[in-house]
């Protein structure tokens, strides 16, 4: 541990850590939000507070997200903790050092046990939580005991960050989780083509077709940009391309199926904008097997997935039956206790999938019998189920639809996804600007992280849609309000 002044000269204590090292002292939330926060601050060195050890003891216990981290923390804690001496302790315990790309072990930091009560401590001057004022009182020791490093307390609590800029300590959200620095740099699964584009990437153009399929081979170097299955599209121009292969400085891209036209109508539902068009071309094709939507509230992103879902499932028998799931978090107050099967107790979350259920058996003959009749049949084919029971199942030929999924975090949406089997297909719909989990931000949602990692797989695709669809009103209320 570090040595407090009752053990070393001022002067000896003041040059203990290295000038340039900086030494982060963790809160609980870090670990309770990720347990691999320990291993990612490269080269610097980590404290953890005993009030710390306190709280992760008390969140151990349940089956939530937050009590699985806490015990996989506690774990990691368990293993650089073996077979070490108290001197060892308080020395610092070296943390795994992994190899850089050239083989070598890359520098590591060191972790650091409070050891000694806090010589300064906010509690008495300062009224509110005494747990947070203890972890602020133990950066404030160490940041008086040591001058020369830079002491920085990391939280994801935004008022234990403010209380301790009030105190004069330098403190930062844990930024590690965050897929992207800034949201707007989110791949939006469409590129706009120049004016010039077909001037400047002609000469060496191929075409040709398969089985009523165009196709084209083009060649340049604005193709470095270019994603698999990404939508292509020139202003003033009705037609729209896919991104089917990349390789270097070459590409093959084919024309889009038009679902703007009632003659390409899926289950009744016509594309009215470019973006849903993008959406139900990678929806219905059977190559892709990951789609995520992207929108503001009224864009159609669930009536697109659904249609898309009950083309193949019961006119193509793509697959087997289709599976709806989505985070179960409140917006208001919770309204306790829900009676009933699993399948009764998420119908109330499930309120998009029925009203979207309506538009879609809007359009069917045979009056009320034949509606009823083909509601029966959707029954049959649509199942609810819970993220709670999700560990350890496949899903095998289903269309797994998950809904508001920018309430995830970034391993719910590694759970979900790796539960598909052979000929499953996973559809992730959600806004990142409607996040109700607390500690997750457009950054570090779940949904924006597999977004960015599976831009580059040829077998996913995403699509942002811009423009609501719903109402005039809905489209207002969303830009002005």
């Amino acid at each position: 541990m570090i040595d407090s002044p009752d053990s070393l000269p001022l002067a000896e204590a003041a040059s203990y850590f290295p000038p340039e090292h900086r030494l982060f002292v963790l809160d609980t939330n870090v670990l309770m939000h990720d347990p691999t926060a320990l291993f990612r601050f490269q080269e610097h060195d980590i404290y953890l507070p005993m009030q710390v050890l306190e709280e992760l003891d008390r969140a151990k216990k349940g089956v939530s997200e937050v009590a699985r981290n806490v015990r996989q923390a506690s774990r990691f804690l368990d293993d650089l903790i073996a077979g070490a001496s108290k001197d060892q302790i308080e020395q610092g315990l070296s943390l795994p050092s992994p190899t850089d790309p050239d083989g070598k072990p890359a520098m590591r930091g060191r972790l650091y046990f409070q050891t000694r009560p806090a010589r300064l401590s906010p509690t008495i001057p300062l009224p509110g939580n005494a747990p947070d004022n203890d972890i602020l009182g133990m950066a404030l020791t160490l940041q008086q005991d040591h001058p020369c490093c830079q002491i920085t307390l990391v939280s994801k609590d935004i008022n234990l960050r403010i209380k301790a800029a009030i105190l004069g300590i330098h403190a930062e959200d844990y930024y590690n989780d965050q897929a992207l620095d800034d949201v707007k740099l989110l791949y939006s699964g469409a590129r706009e083509l120049p004016a010039d584009f077909w001037d400047s990437h002609g000469k060496e153009l191929d075409s040709w077709q398969e089985r009523g399929r165009t196709f084209y081979r083009v060649h340049g170097p604005d193709l470095a940009h270019w994603h698999p299955n990404q939508g292509l599209f020139q202003a003033g121009s009705d037609t729209a391309f896919i991104v089917r292969q990349l390789r270097d400085a070459e590409a093959v891209i084919e024309i889009l199926k038009d679902h703007t036209t009632p003659n390409h109508a899926v289950w009744g539902i016509v594309a009215r904008n470019r973006e849903q068009n993008f959406a139900l071309n990678l929806l219905l094709d059977p190559e892709i097997d990951f789609v995520s939507l992207l929108g503001a509230a009224g864009t159609g992103k669930t009536l697109l997935a659904l249609a898309a879902g009950l083309v193949q499932t019961l006119d193509t028998k793509s697959y087997r039956e289709i599976i709806m799931t989505r985070v179960t978090v409140p917006v208001g107050e919770d309204i306790g206790f829900l009676p009933g099967t699993e399948e009764e107790k998420m119908t109330p979350w499930m309120g998009a999938l029925m009203d979207n259920l309506e538009v879609l058996l809007a359009p069917q003959q045979g009056g009320e019998w034949g509606r009823a009749a083909t509601a029966d049949l959707l029954s049959s084919k649509i199942k609810i189920r819970s993220l709670n029971f999700m560990r350890g199942r496949t899903f095998q030929s289903k269309y797994l639809i998950i809904d508001e999924a920018q309430n995830l975090t970034s391993k719910q949406m590694k759970t979900l996804i790796t539960r598909a089997g052979p000929g499953a297909k996973v559809v992730c719909l959600g806004n990142i600007a409607q996040i109700d989990t607390p500690y997750l931000s457009e950054t570090t949602s779940g949904l924006t992280y597999v977004v960015d990692r599976f831009k580059g797989w040829s077998h996913g695709g995403h699509i942002t849609l811009r423009r609501g669809e719903r109402s005039r009103l809905a489209e207002f209320a969303s830009d002005q309000l």
